[in-house]
């Protein structure tokens, strides 16, 4: 028995697919102007007996596919507390949204929160950064690794932060220097929001941007607690919703069985 679960975001979109408990399928597109399409992509090939969606596209999947939607934030405890199993805390950075998630010493969401309404802090933010500096987004992080403190962001929204970088590059400051304040600007933010749901950790961090170097230096620095990193942080929530998945059908299996 084959349990999918897809995670559609506003830049990519995972799909995890679980046979006997195990990752049979780890697929990932762009979202693109057509998510639909895409999700029909991942799942060619894939016969699966139940599929769960996540993300905010998840209830337009369901209108297309014989799908049951969950939560992001039912997804990301699931699929956390699966990587790690102590896990207390999880800071989620995607491309248009941050959310903190404290868990209890079950699993079980205790308290959230989620900026889903300001672009700043968010994957999109990094991405617009980049590209003012004309440097590939997988390649910001390490850039801002050479920088230097002593410089701070300190605009609170996304197109006056940019604003600010572009005055702070016209004034010779070190490229370098303003790239790790930006860096910094993100974790600060996220780390106001951690400190918002709870302190207790660990924490696991997910998302696209969990994969930027310099922001996983920043934020263990900044929180006082063991900061994990899976192999393929922004599938946390795909797997989760295959693990939920999997969880319901085989409850609908066993009544059946009665």
């Amino acid at each position: 028995m084959i349990c999918a679960g897809i995670d559609i975001g506003s830049r990519s979109i995972e799909l995890v697919a679980l046979e006997d408990g195990r990752v049979a399928v780890s697929r990932r597109v762009d979202t693109t102007y057509d998510p639909i399409a895409q999700c029909t992509r991942l799942l060619n090939g894939i016969s699966y007996s139940r599929l769960i969606a996540t993300g905010y596209g998840r209830e337009l999947l369901t209108q297309r596919f014989p799908a049951t939607a969950i939560t992001e934030i039912q997804a990301y405890a699931l699929g956390a507390r699966k990587l790690y199993s102590d896990c207390r805390l999880i800071l989620d950075i995607g491309g248009q949204d941050t959310k903190a998630i404290a868990l209890s010493e079950l699993g079980d969401v205790r308290k959230f929160e989620m900026n889903d309404r300001c672009a700043a802090g968010t994957g999109k933010f990094l991405e617009v950064m980049a590209a003012s500096f004309q440097i590939p987004l997988k390649d910001f992080g390490s850039f801002a690794l050479r920088g230097g403190k002593g410089i701070a962001i300190s605009s609170m929204c996304a197109v006056f932060a940019e604003t600010e970088v572009t005055s702070l590059i016209a004034r010779a400051k070190r490229p370098e220097d303003v790239a790790l304040a930006v860096h910094k600007s993100v974790v600060r933010r996220s780390v106001s929001m951690l400190k918002r749901v709870s302190v207790i950790g660990p924490l696991l961090f997910a998302g696209g941007v969990a994969l930027n170097p310099c922001v996983r230096n920043l934020l263990a620095e900044e929180v006082s607690c063991e900061v994990v990193v899976p192999d393929a942080p922004e599938s946390v929530g795909a797997l989760g919703a295959a693990l939920y998945a999997t969880k319901t059908a085989s409850i609908k299996n066993k009544r059946l069985a009665l």
